[in-house]
């Protein structure tokens, strides 16, 4: 979720540090523009002031204009600017150098004519850094008994003035720079105060998904309005575990009651059986459905038990334990004329000996009990980075698309095999006992015909929870 927020929140910091820097930049080059502009106009006053005592009537032999001429050429050795004074018919009282001539078109035309009509030069076109042969036209009037007789007009190079310019930018774009990297840090602290309690609910969520009931948020940070959704939660996951809870102690409670009434029934058919011939088909029958009932009362009760149940995690050799299991039922496959093979190589993993084994025993018993005499069931470990996987494959009649859908449901078996004998609970309790540790099993066709029944341990090291990092455990 940060890596879409984040990304939000940079966009619109950026649009606010642009919208403000380039403003900022068009004034610094506007003011830096403005502060040689004033000191051109300054200098154009005074060589007006120069000017106006200047005859036109005697070109070339008049003292002041010499002197104006010398004024103007150590200008432009200082400073390299280009300077003039002209009468109104473009003929040059003074310029440096001396062969320069108001231009025809371009801004120093148009700062010449506005001088004419006795205004001076206050709004030239902005120059810009990478204007490179960009130059500044200022034209000041030289006014004599209120008649603009003559203009000065200066034409300077804007090197200088753009390197200025390009400077401040560079100092506005190193602020800004910095802005953006405090603003992003602060966007990156933002988001994980306002996710972290996010995330923290996400994991907890994931625990009880799983089977871990007793975890629970703990409702310390963030905004107030997630830690109200913390507490929130915590009560829900708290109903929910009580009415789990009620309903496991009532499945224990009732399969377990019902165990006596139930032998006791057994007992009785038993002595009833003795009193009728041998070979009863109705009495036959109806020990069949009582041992029926018996054995799904055993397995509720083995359910119930696996969901109340903590899994007791250890380093356990998953291959050893692997070839035990196959090595114990192989004289059912032997008995039902099935070949139980396995591939058990040594390999560990986090999980329950326990429980690892009673899901490996549901598995197998299953795959034997679908299996046609003269075909085979392997079983085969399989490691990898994060798991390690039990392959059972066996070659029975396996399972259509839809089925495979349901399969490891409570009390669900194929309309198919209502005949084969079991409750439909086999696969449920191997599901139970394996979440519990963090595993899981699956199922998928097996080539070219039955099921194939994955179950997966964890390699690694379950997680300590610690409390500072948003966890708690009733």
């Amino acid at each position: 979720m940060r890596t879409r927020l984040l990304p939000l929140l940079i966009v619109l910091m950026a649009g606010v540090l642009l919208a403000l820097g380039f403003p900022l930049a068009a004034s610094l080059a506007a003011s830096e523009q403005q502060r040689v502009v004033v000191d051109r106009l300054d200098d154009a006053a005074r060589f007006a002031a120069l000017a106006q005592f200047v005859s036109e009537s005697s070109p070339g032999t008049d003292e002041r204009q010499a002197t104006l001429g010398g004024e103007l050429a150590s200008y432009h050795d200082v400073y390299g600017i280009r300077a003039g004074i002209f009468y109104r018919n473009n003929r040059a009282m003074a310029a440096a150098p001396e062969d320069w001539v108001v231009p025809y078109a371009g801004e120093g035309r148009r700062a010449f004519n506005e001088a004419l009509l006795g205004r001076r030069s206050h709004d030239p076109p902005q120059v810009w850094p990478w204007q490179r042969d960009a130059r500044l036209s200022i034209a000041s009037p030289v006014v004599r008994d209120g008649d603009v007789v003559a203009v000065v007009v200066t034409d300077s190079p804007t090197g200088q003035l753009r390197s200025r310019i390009l400077r401040g930018w560079l100092l506005i774009f190193a602020g800004e720079a910095a802005a953006m990297l405090l603003a992003v840090g602060a966007a990156f602290r933002l988001t994980g105060w306002v996710l972290r309690p996010v995330r923290v609910l996400d994991a907890v969520t994931h625990d009880i998904a799983t089977g871990r009931m007793n975890s629970r948020v703990a409702a310390t940070g963030g905004p107030p309005e997630l830690r109200r959704l913390a507490r929130s939660f915590n009560e829900m996951a708290d109903n929910v575990e009580d009415a789990l809870e009620q309903q496991r102690a009532f499945v224990a409670d009732a399969s377990h009651q019902l165990r006596n009434p139930l032998a006791a029934l057994l007992l009785r058919i038993e002595l009833l059986a003795l009193e009728l011939p041998e070979g009863n088909e109705e009495i036959a029958s109806v020990r069949t459905e009582g041992r029926r009932l018996a054995q799904v009362l055993d397995d509720l009760l083995d359910l119930a038990l696996a969901e109340h149940a903590a899994a007791e995690l250890r380093l356990t050799d998953v291959g050893a334990l692997s070839a035990e299991r196959v090595a114990s039922w192989r004289p059912v496959a032997e008995d039902k004329g099935v070949t139980l093979t396995g591939e058990c190589g040594a390999v560990t993993a986090w999980a329950d000996p326990v429980a690892l084994s009673s899901a490996l025993d549901a598995v197998i018993d299953n795959a034997l009990k679908f299996t046609p005499a003269g075909e085979e069931v392997t079983v085969t470990v399989v490691p990898d980075r994060s798991t390690v996987a039990v392959v059972v494959a066996d070659q029975g009649p396996g399972l259509t698309d839809e089925e495979l859908g349901r399969v490891g449901d409570r009390f669900w078996r194929s309309g198919r095999h209502q005949n084969v004998k079991g409750s439909g609970l086999g696969l449920s309790i191997a599901r139970v006992l394996l979440t519990a540790g963090g595993g899981g099993v699956s199922f998928a066709p097996n080539e070219p015909h039955g099921l194939r029944v994955t179950v997966t341990v964890p390699r690694h090291a379950p997680a300590e929870r610690d409390p500072g990092q948003g966890f708690t455990e009733r």
